[in-house]
């Protein structure tokens, strides 16, 4: 054996406090993300002691399964969100909400920094650039970059059309995860379902539609790649909204590192966490 007698007897102390440590532990998770989920199931295969709460907005009518228990809807602000952590004795705040929710992003660090509850944002890195973009900073700039009669393929989900509402010259694509429930602020093409896997289906989805333009925030992330290669390969001009700047207290942008940091603690991190 590699590790002397020791060694292994202070390795072995160290997995004992950590796992009474997590036995002790009630995590909040803030999701809506692909990164949420797949830290629920972490957390419940490398934490299983541990109590895990996750918390959903309920923009969507059937989410996605989550390992731990799931509340849904609104915490009523960050006094309600901070009286919340000290009624269920929240131990660690883990924000993986999705990387345009500032205003939650906000809320959950001050209501974290008020309970006294340690707070990690998990936040996917951006898309770098490419030559076929235009980037913008909100959606009525991308709305007002569209040329006279463009057919965007708008990939924003319909809680962010209304900018577009004005501009009645064009003839918009809409994707979205489930069929609306309101009315739509202008006519447009739907197709309802998740982003396409492969490159090859986006294509033929804005070759099928007629697609001019690709308008979408730069989300990051592995489930919107395809749309964007499609575009590229297809030579179409890509509106990409950048993502807001945000002052967040810490943050990781890996599932490992925020694993690592609810498993050792910030001060055992390895660099994954910055502040």
């Amino acid at each position: 054996c590699l590790l002397s007698r020791g060694l292994g007897d202070v390795y072995k102390r160290q997995l004992i406090m950590i796992v009474m440590h997590n036995a002790s532990q009630t995590l909040l998770l803030i999701a809506g993300t692909s990164e949420a989920r797949a830290l629920s199931e972490a957390i419940a295969r490398d934490m299983p002691k541990a109590r895990l709460i996750v918390s959903l907005l309920g923009a969507t009518e059937k989410p996605a399964a989550y390992a731990g228990s799931v509340r849904t809807g609104g915490f009523g602000g960050v006094a309600g969100l901070a009286d919340f952590l000290r009624a269920e004795n929240v131990s660690h705040l883990v924000d993986a909400a999705h990387p345009f929710a500032t205003g939650m992003h906000r809320n959950a660090a001050a209501a974290a920094a008020s309970a006294g509850v340690p707070y990690l944002a998990v936040v996917r890195p951006e898309w770098p650039a490419r030559p076929n973009w235009h980037e913008v900073d909100c959606l009525r700039a991308a709305s007002t970059a569209l040329p006279h009669g463009a057919r965007p393929f708008l990939a924003l989900g319909q809680r962010h059309l209304s900018p577009f509402r004005h501009r009645a010259d064009l003839r918009p694509v809409l994707r979205m995860a489930q069929a609306p429930q309101t009315p739509l602020p202008f006519p447009a093409e739907i197709v309802i379902g998740p982003p396409l896997r492969t490159t090859s289906e986006e294509q033929v989805l804005f070759r099928q539609y007629g697609v001019t333009h690709l308008v979408c925030r730069n989300s990051g992330g592995q489930a919107g790649i395809a749309k964007l290669d499609a575009a590229e390969t297809l030579g179409l001009p890509v509106l990409m909204i950048r993502r807001p700047a945000m002052a967040l207290s810490a943050q990781a942008n890996s599932l490992q590192a925020a694993l690592d940091w609810l498993l050792f603690g910030e001060d055992s991190n390895d660099g994954g966490v910055g502040r």
